[in-house]
This record gives structure tokens, C-alpha cells and sequence, in this order.
């Protein structure tokens, strides 16, 4: 029997006594602000952001050290004691024998249900926990039911300590910042709010008040409070073992206060009667708010049963009909993991980067790379705006073609790097004009690369290499010309630019500079001699892609020109010579960016779009000549692959060593998606990886081989143990654009490989330990890790769509061109998915009753709405925008007949 069961279509699952289960967690959280994990035991934190946590901030170690759960105690006549979390002494001490509770944790988007029974006790808990879409509130909503058959008398305790604070108390004036709590009791709860937030660098006062709150399900209140933690653990008590309940102690009145001590969302319910099969309700709300007249709005909004059952399934309805795509294929458990995938996405741009155990760093912003390739998710399923939102993203461009790195609230804001640290991240420049060919070939919206936007501006010049003395904070953070205006340029010119820019930036073998680092961080110890040959790869694709995006420009108004900034004029060099002088390129490159170190002269020049496209082809030829002739390394007739990276000694990091193969699967990723290798390297990089990388077992692909060396000429990566994160671990982002890369150069079945071992992985519980979903990595052991909130999500859903199901825009137009295994059918040989494309509910059906494989069926037939639909010389139906256009608001079928 599987420990984990999907009990619904929408991906909800169920596990049996997951507290047996070492560091797992679920989150929760509001379009508003309010961020929340739980553990099986309900432990775990909740917060705003960095500086407002309502409830301790844990990381991984602390959600099995800690005991101060969130929690619900029930005391019997008997002087029995049960927590309804399992959070104990005895509980934990009967854990792993026969004694130990029976539980379980239901789960689905947002909301999360923990039942226990005790059946020594006879009795059975049950606690709904959720977040509702538009308020900062965590409700707990809780039964008790009696499963003897005799009368039980039962004294509820509710018990959950308030941190209220920044998370930088933790372990910075833990204890003074408690000194500042001001802490009141009234007829529902306990209010916490601090005088000030304690910053040696500028106290500030507070505002924030955080609170507990809780009734019966019929609104009866608490009828004593114990508002410090002291009140309640009592001398030597712990929170698995509190003298006040173990002890009775009697607590304080409504209208108490307390000041100077941690505090305790702590109170004692009357004494309830329960008959043979009796249930009573209760209602617990944990949140922050700047004034009570916010939280006697909330609580009005949700003191009752009937109010919080309601609230409770407009969350789960808000959240399944945000996550409208769906899979149906051959396996069930796939289809509904799939519905976690594309789920995943949104917890990223609600969590940001931080704010789950595991990613216990940052302070909850999102970095260049998540702007962009969070959007790929949102064009996929909510595109509404995402223009707008990309427009809005190239602000963040600077004039040398770098970027501001830390992302502001709201979109477009950004702000110059903390402490004045010039890291430039050599792969930045790739992830925005993915994005923008994305958005035109879901929307046909072209003429995105004709609207205005602005540069960032700050001290960091010439890519990170120098400081723009002339500039303060004063001056704002937009690029200005001499004449003192703000100066915008088309995305066109941004893309440009930041493409062009890369182009001239090379090293010691005319590669990329891998800078402060590219999409590996942990490669952050090669700034001088370090260069990225998988990224190279990848910008050899760019520049080709840019040229075909220009090229759809000028067929819309042939003869057309771009207006560009004069300064540009430098970077369209075309001479092939130059190309092969390194030292003539770099100075290229730093006659353009002193001249733009400043200010700019807001002159502009036109040019042809068709001459612009033809220099990036030429541009790009060169590159992946220059590539396939330097950094393919031969292993023979059925292997080989390409050099990824060469280390701050000015060496190519893989190859054949004496003692070992080191074999990296970025070079390849890129390679092949960058259109740089043959056919026939990619048959022989995929046996290369196959042999080098693959085990199934944890997941795939690892990201490199076993180095057996600390190369401090490289990165931090090979200081982690091999099969932890970067090194060596299976690197769930990574292998899926593996997978989206084979997949767009034809190879299905391989690329599926990839897919299904994650995904196979994912779903195996005993190995992957985690609730469903993709996590960052698997581990050498094949643990899931940083779950959660990982662009590997967005990467996933993207494939499926359109590389798998072959669901995808061309200029607008939409495009069915399967490459589905025969595995991935159901019984009666059928797949679908249903999705939104162009405003339309669409459900792609693809019938294959002779079970074929990719690349063995072609399509025979395809209608919709009775109407045939024609096929292009490659065989794929299109549907044109103008026919989506006539389509009403209904779903509709597309039946694609396979052959």
C-alpha cells in the first residue's frame, strides 16, 4: 500500500501518521500577505514578511526540535491529557510502538487537515487549517468528537506562543525584544504589541499587533488566559508538558496585561459535556494587523462554524479554478501530481525565494531569474497582464546590459544592490527574451518590441567593474541623458543591448566570462579566468531566436527600421575578424560601456530590422562554429559531449582525467537547446549522460560526476558533500530544461525519460519524502529538498504543454504537435489537456488507438466545434487567432486523430 493517496481529480492526497516522516511541511498563505508552514504535528511558522513574524521562524532542524506547536489540548475527567497535534510528552514517548495515536493529514490547495484519535481515550480530532484568499488570518478550525459510549467531560486548552517580531531576533536580542511586548487580554484572545522594532542600526516604533483569538464553533468565548509563556508552561514546565494544564492553574480574567516576557496565545475553554458520538467546535485565528479594529473585523468575519466552513471552500475553490490546467494520460498519479506543479508557481510568487524551513536565507524578495521565469507560468495559465508585467521587468536593465538584482514590492520597482556589491550573474541577460518570445507566441503580440521603457540606473558601471562616481542616490534610479531627461528605448533596444553586450564579454578562449556566476550560483569562485561555455551555448540560441522574433517584426511592415540608441552603433560590428580577437573584443566592449557610464547622449540612429537580423545570424553562426570546433569533447564513436565551464586557472573543468570522467549536464542542456549540437551529438551526449549522470533510483540526472576535489577555482558547490545541492544532486530545474531542450530538437523519448524519473521519484514517498510536488533537488539518497519553490515547476508545466502535448503559440496562432509515448495513453488510447490559450477554455484530445510512439504517428485528422482544421508542411494543426477569436466563452474540444 503507497503511504501517500491522491483522493481527488485536483491532486488532494492523504498520509497516514505522517509525524513518522522527518522534515515535512505544507504551506499556506493569502494573496495578502500572510505566509504560513505546518508540520504533521503543526508546528512550523507564520509571518508577512521578514520583519513581521507572527510565530517563530523555524528552519529545517527546527521542525523536529521544537515542541512550541500550535496546539489544542483536551483534558479528561481522569486527568488525562491529549493534544490534539500529538505534541505531548506521552504522545511523543508512545511514538513507533503500539500505543502511539492513530493520524492523519488530508491536504489540498491552501488548506491542510490533521485528524488524531486516541483510542485509549476514545477520542477523535479533527483540525482544518487555512489561510483565506483576502485576509492575513491562519484559522484553525477544530472538532472534538466522543467515540465511547459513555458521557465525557473535557476541558479545552488552545496554546499557541507569539513570537512578534523580526526574524532577526532570533539570535539577535531574542530576549531584549521580548522586554518590548505589550501584551493584553480581552474577551476572545491575547494581543501582542511590541513598542518598537529593535534595529541597532535605527529603532523605529511598532505598529503591528498580533494576535490569538478563539471561540466555539457557536461563538462562546474562553473563560481564562494564560498571555505569557510563563503563565502557562510554569517553573520547569515545557510546552509538551505545561503546568497549567497538567496542574490546572487557574489563569487570568479578560482585561489582564502583561509586559516585558514572551508571549503565549494561550486560554482554557469551559468545560464541555460530551455525549456517545457527541462533537463539539472550535474556532482559533492567528494573525497581524496595524489595529484592532482590523481584528475585530476578522474575527466578526469568522466566529462561528458556518462562517468558517464557508470561508474554508471558497479557498479551495479560489485555488482550483487558479490552477485551470489539467492533465489526464495513462497515470492517474501523474495527472494529479501535475496539478501540484502547476500549483507550485503561485506559492513562488507568494513566498518569494525564502519563508519555508529550507529556505530559511534571503529576506522573502525574488531575484532577476524568478521575475522572468515566473511569468512562463502565468502566460501558461494567467496571462492577463503579463505584458504589462514585462514591460514593466525591462526597467531593471541597465544601459551596459547588466541588471539590478534585488526586486522591489510591486512590479517593476528595483533597487540597487545592498552594501554596493558589483556580482554580475553572466546568464541574466538569457531569461528576459525567453520570456518576451514566449508571450509573442502566445499572444502574437509583436509589437511588445516597440514599446518604451526605461533603464535602471545606480554607481554599478561597465558590467560590474566599475563605479559611476558622478551618480548618487539623489539622482534617482533611471537612466538620464546629457540633457538631464529620463531616456527610454524600445524592448527591442533592451534586448539588444543586453545581448549584444554578453557577446563582446569573453575570456581567455573567446567564451562567455562566467563572472560572479551564471544559473548555478554555487560557481561563484571564478571571477577572473572563468568562463561559461553552457551559457555560450545558450546565447548562441538567443541571438538566433532574436533574429526570428526581428524577423516576424519586419514581415508585419517590411522595410521597417529600429531607432536605436547611438551608442549602439559600436556593438553591430560585423566584422568576422574581430570575433577571433579576443583583446579587440573586450575593447570593443569597453569603448561602448564608458561612453554609457554615466549618462547617454539621447541620440539616436535607425537601422534596417532585416540588417539587424542578419547580424545577430552571423553573430551566432560564428559562435556555434567557434563552440562545435573548441569544446566538444570525443569519447568515442557512441560518446561525447560539450565542455560546460573552464575554472579561474583558465582550464576546461570536464573531460577524460587519469582517475575519473567529469561530465557536467549544464553544457549539455544548452548545447542542445541552443541549437549548437548535431543530431548526432546529441545521440552521443545522451548516451554520455545516460552513463555518467543517470540514476534512476534518486531521480535522473545528476548535475555533474563525482569531481573528488575542493575546487576553489570553481565555486562553493564542491564544498558541499557530493549529491547535495549543486554537486552532484538531481537537480529537478536542470534536468527538466534537459528534458524541454531534447524535447524541442525531436527527441521525445529521451526527453520523457527525464520527465517521468523526476516525476517517478516525486511520487515515490519512501524515497522522496515529500507531500507532492517537484522539489529543488534530490539528494544522493533521493530525499526531496526545498520543496516547494523552485522554477523547475514553471520549467515542468511548460514542457508538458507545449513540448509533450505540443499545445503552443506561434505568433499568436495556436499549434497542436504531439510527441506523446504510447505509455502516456490512457486504456482506450486517449490524452488531453485542458488549458487557456487566447482567453479560450480549450480540451486537446489526442486519440491514438494503435498506442504509436512519437515520431511512428502523424496526425490524420483534427475538429473543432465540427470544423475541420488544416495542418502545416511539418503536420501540425493550426488553429489561427482569427478562428480563436470566433470561439465563445464555453470550452471547447480540439479532437486530434492520430494515426
Amino acid at each position: 500500500m503507497k503511504h501517500l493517496q491522491f483522493i481527488d481529480e485536483y491532486g488532494s492526497f492523504s498520509i497516514e501518521q505522517p509525524e513518522n516522516t522527518s522534515y515535512l511541511y505544507f504551506p499556506l498563505a493569502s494573496e495578502t500577505g500572510l505566509k504560513s508552514s505546518l508540520t504533521p504535528n503543526l508546528g512550523g511558522d507564520s509571518k508577512t514578511d521578514q520583519e513581521t513574524f507572527l510565530l517563530e521562524p523555524v528552519s529545517a532542524e527546527n521542525l523536529h526540535n521544537n515542541r512550541s506547536v500550535r496546539n489544542f489540548w483536551l483534558v479528561c475527567e481522569n486527568g488525562k491529557v491529549f493534544s490534539a497535534a500529538g505534541a505531548s510528552a506521552e504522545q511523543e514517548a508512545s511514538k513507533f510502538t503500539d500505543f502511539q495515536d492513530h493520524s492523519r493529514v488530508t491536504a489540498g490547495f491552501m488548506w491542510h487537515t490533521l485528524e488524531r484519535i486516541s483510542s485509549s481515550l476514545s477520542l477523535e480530532t479533527r483540525i482544518t487549517s487555512f489561510i483565506p484568499v483576502n485576509d492575513n488570518v491562519e484559522i484553525m478550525y477544530i472538532t472534538v468528537r466522543n467515540q465511547s459510549n459513555s458521557i465525557k467531560n473535557l476541558i479545552p486548552y488552545a496554546a499557541i506562543p507569539i513570537y512578534g517580531r523580526s526574524a532577526d531576533n532570533i539570535r539577535d536580542h531574542r530576549n531584549v525584544t521580548s522586554m518590548l511586548h505589550r501584551i493584553r487580554t480581552d474577551s476572545y484572545g491575547i494581543l501582542v504589541r511590541p513598542t518598537m522594532s529593535f534595529d541597532e542600526r535605527g529603532h523605529r516604533p511598532n505598529t503591528k499587533i498580533y494576535y490569538v483569538y478563539g471561540c466555539s464553533g457557536n461563538g462562546q468565548n474562553p473563560e481564562s488566559f494564560y498571555p505569557t509563556v510563563e503563565d502557562f508552561l510554569g517553573e520547569g514546565g515545557t510546552y509538551t508538558h505545561p503546568r497549567a494544564i497538567y496542574e490546572n492553574f487557574s489563569g487570568v480574567p479578560s482585561g489582564s496585561s502583561a509586559a516585558g516576557k514572551e508571549a503565549m496565545g494561550a486560554f482554557r475553554f469551559p468545560e464541555l459535556k460530551l455525549s456517545p458520538g457527541g462533537k463539539a467546535e472550535y474556532i482559533l485565528l492567528l494573525g497581524v494587523e496595524d489595529n484592532e479594529a482590523d481584528i475585530n473585523r476578522i474575527f466578526e468575519k469568522y466566529n462561528t462554524s458556518d462562517k468558517v466552513i464557508k470561508a474554508l471552500e471558497i479557498t479551495k475553490s479560489w485555488w482550483k479554478e487558479k490552477v485551470n490546467t489539467g492533465f489526464h494520460t495513462g497515470d492517474a498519479d501523474f495527472d494529479r501530481l501535475m496539478k501540484w506543479i502547476c500549483f507550485q508557481p503561485f506559492l513562488r510568487r507568494l513566498f518569494g525565494c525564502s519563508f519555508l524551513p529550507h529556505h530559511d536565507y534571503g529576506r522573502g524578495g525574488r531575484g532577476w531569474r524568478d521575475l522572468w521565469q515566473d511569468c512562463l507560468s502565468l502566460l501558461l495559465m494567467d496571462p492577463c497582464g503579463v505584458g504589462q508585467m514585462i514591460e514593466k521587468n525591462f526597467g531593471g536593465v541597465r544601459i551596459d546590459g547588466t541588471n539590478a538584482t534585488i526586486i522591489g514590492d510591486g512590479d517593476g520597482n528595483f533597487i540597487a544592490d545592498r552594501n554596493g556589491i558589483a556580482r554580475v550573474w553572466m546568464d541574466h541577460a538569457l531569461w528576459p527574451q525567453m520570456t518576451t518570445k514566449l508571450y509573442i507566441d502566445q499572444t502574437g503580440d509583436i509589437d511588445i518590441l516597440n514599446r518604451q521603457a526605461s533603464y535602471f540606473k545606480d554607481a554599478q558601471a561597465d558590467r560590474g567593474t566599475q563605479i559611476d562616481a558622478l551618480w548618487d542616490a539623489g539622482q534617482g534610479s533611471l537612466l538620464r541623458t546629457e540633457g538631464n531627461d529620463i531616456y527610454t528605448g524600445t524592448i527591442l533596444e533592451h534586448l539588444l543591448i543586453q545581448q549584444l553586450t554578453a557577446f563582446y564579454e569573453v575570456g581567455d578562449h573567446n567564451i562567455y566570462r562566467l563572472r560572479g556566476a551564471d544559473w548555478n550560483d554555487a560557481l561563484d569562485m571564478a571571477p577572473e579566468h572563468g568562463e561559461s561555455v553552457a551559457f555560450t551555448c545558450a546565447y548562441a540560441g538567443n541571438l538566433r531566436e532574436l533574429a526570428s522574433m526581428i524577423r516576424l517584426l519586419e514581415s508585419r511592415s517590411p522595410g521597417a527600421e529600429a531607432e536605436l540608441i547611438e551608442e549602439l552603433q559600436i556593438l553591430l560590428n560585423d566584422d568576422t575578424g574581430l570575433f577571433e580577437n579576443i583583446e579587440a573584443k573586450n575593447k570593443l566592449l569597453a569603448s561602448y560601456t564608458q561612453r554609457c557610464r554615466h549618462r547617454i547622449s539621447g541620440r539616436r540612429i535607425a537601422v534596417r530590422l532585416s540588417e539587424l537580423a542578419e547580424n545577430l545570424e552571423r553573430k551566432a553562426d560564428w559562435l556555434t562554429g567557434h563552440l562545435q570546433n573548441h569544446e566538444w569533447i570525443d569519447g568515442g564513436t557512441d560518446e561525447g559531449w560539450f565542455n560546460s565551464y573552464y575554472d579561474d586557472h583558465g582550464r576546461a573543468v570536464e573531460g577524460f582525467f587519469p582517475n575519473e570522467v567529469r561530465m557536467m549536464l549544464t553544457g549539455q542542456v544548452f548545447s542542445i537547446m541552443g541549437n549548437v549540437a548535431s543530431e548526432q551529438q546529441i545521440r552521443r551526449i545522451v548516451n554520455s549522460a545516460d552513463r555518467y549522470l543517470y540514476r534512476k533510483e534518486i531521480g535522473g540526472y545528476r548535475l555533474n560526476t563525482d569531481f573528488h576535489e575542493l575546487k576553489f577555482d570553481m565555486g562553493r558547490m564542491f564544498g558541499f558533500a557530493y549529491g547535495e545541492k549543486e554537486n552532484g544532486a538531481v537537480f529537478s530545474h536542470m534536468t527538466v530544461m534537459y528534458a524541454n531542450a531534447l524535447y524541442r530538437r525531436g527527441f521525445a523519448k529521451e526527453g520523457w525519460k527525464a520527465l517521468k524519473t523526476l516525476a517517478d521519484t516525486a511520487l515515490d514517498f519512501d524515497t522522496s519524502r515529500i507531500y507532492p510536488g517537484i522539489p529543488e533537488y534530490f539528494r544522493s539518497d533521493g530525499r526531496g529538498m526545498y520543496h516547494y519553490l523552485t522554477g523547475a515547476a514553471s520549467w515542468f508545466m511548460m514542457t508538458m504543454i507545449t513540448q509533450v502535448f505540443g499545445v503552443r503559440g506561434q505568433a499568436g496562432d495556436l499549434i497542436l504537435a504531439p510527441q506523446l509515448m504510447a505509455e502516456q495513453f490512457d486504456e482506450q488510447g486517449e490524452a488531453s489537456v485542458s488549458l487557456v490559450f487566447a482567453g479560450k477554455n480549450l480540451e486537446i484530445i489526442y486519440e491514438n488507438p494503435n498506442r504509436k510512439d512519437s515520431g511512428t504517428y502523424t496526425v490524420f485528422s483534427a475538429v473543432c466545434e465540427g470544423q475541420q482544421l488544416p495542418t502545416d508542411d511539418l503536420g501540425h494543426v493550426i488553429i489561427t487567432r482569427r478562428i480563436l477569436d470566433t470561439l465563445s466563452d464555453d470550452c471547447h474540444r480540439v479532437i486530434v486523430k492520430l494515426i
